[in-house]
């Protein structure tokens, strides 16, 4: 079947109309388009403040951590020198129990003595 002729008048009627909503068409497919554009644009420039807040808070992480290991450091050697002066103690407590023996028998042969 061949395809009908559209009357003149319903041409001449419809065809600014549709030529028109082309045009809005195609302006609201630019819009959409530069939209678009403004979105990839403000990811990358997410992305970039994401990445450089990663990389502070990398770095400012690694800071504490040495400063902690540091710290930790410090109390090692306290805790070694405490034990070095408990071990030097405990070696002394020997000695000041026989002297403390012999300042109770020193006393009792005075007493004896008297």
């Amino acid at each position: 079947m061949p395809a009908e002729k559209i009357p003149g008048w319903l041409e001449r009627l419809l065809l600014p109309k549709l030529s028109e909503l082309d045009g809005e068409i195609k302006a609201v497919h630019g819009e959409i388009k530069a939209v678009n554009t403004r979105i990839e644009s403000l990811e990358s420039n997410l992305n970039v403040k994401i990445d450089s807040l990663r990389n502070e808070t990398k770095t400012e992480i690694e800071s504490l951590r040495k400063e902690m290991g540091h710290r930790f450091e410090g109390m090692d050697y306290r805790f070694e020198a405490i034990n070095t002066r408990l071990d030097s103690i405990e070696k002394r407590i020997p000695v000041i129990e026989k002297i403390t023996a012999l300042s109770l028998r020193s006393q009792i042969l005075r007493k004896d003595s008297q």
